[in-house]
């Protein structure tokens, strides 16, 4: 295995971006994950629940618009994918409920999703393809910079907003604070000039 062989592995590998998760869900009971997920990213899951007889397990994939992704009423063990077409926060939700005769035990839940390039099939691109291992792990890193690259005009957009929105308050507060002590300005020179009538009027002063 020659070096760039060897740099190309090491970069996959630290930018794996999976997340692999195992929890506990009890009878009658909901648990939701969110994520947020750039555009145009393609989202794989792979989920397996133990076996609980007498409970159903429904688990359903939405958006913050709340659209339907992917349902599955008696959820036991499969996959799903999609791809977003936006920005957005995503949430996968697992709700158990009892059925006639079912046991009050917990299920054990087991959850992978994948997104951006570690959802792609590289095994499968290289067999259409015809690509060698080496030529697959330049396709792999050339997606990895793409990826890179995105999040860093995402980050930029974002800072630009930020400051934008930060030079927008600061202009506000600014003539808001000038508006203000006009305000008062001209409300303690009206009462200078009604406590002089006042007082004229009282022959206090002359």
């Amino acid at each position: 295995m020659d070096i760039l062989h060897i740099i190309l592995l090491l970069c996959s590998i630290c930018m794996l971006n999976i997340d692999a998760l195992m929890f506990h869900l009890s009878p009658n009971q909901k648990k939701c994950l969110k994520e947020e997920i750039h555009k145009d990213v393609l989202v794989t899951g792979e989920f397996e629940l133990s076996d609980a007889p007498g409970q159903r397990t429904h688990l359903v994939v939405t958006d913050s618009k709340g659209h339907i992704l992917y349902n599955k009423e008696d959820a036991k063990k499969g996959k799903f994918a999609f791809t977003t077409e936006e920005y957005d926060m995503f949430e996968v939700c697992l709700e158990s409920k009892m059925v006639s005769g079912g046991q009050g035990t917990e299920r054990e839940v087991s959850l992978t999703m994948k997104h951006g390039v570690e959802a792609k099939s590289y095994e499968d691109l290289a067999k259409a393809e015809k690509l060698k291992p080496l030529e697959v792990e330049l396709r792999r890193l050339e997606d990895l910079s793409k990826s890179i690259v995105d999040d860093f005009i995402y980050m930029k957009s974002r800072e630009e907003e930020m400051r934008d929105t930060n030079e927008s308050t600061h202009s506000r507060v600014m003539y808001f604070s000038i508006f203000s002590m006009l305000c008062l300005l001209g409300l303690a020179t009206w009462q200078v000039l009604y406590l002089r009538r006042y007082f004229k009027a009282k022959k206090l002063i002359e």
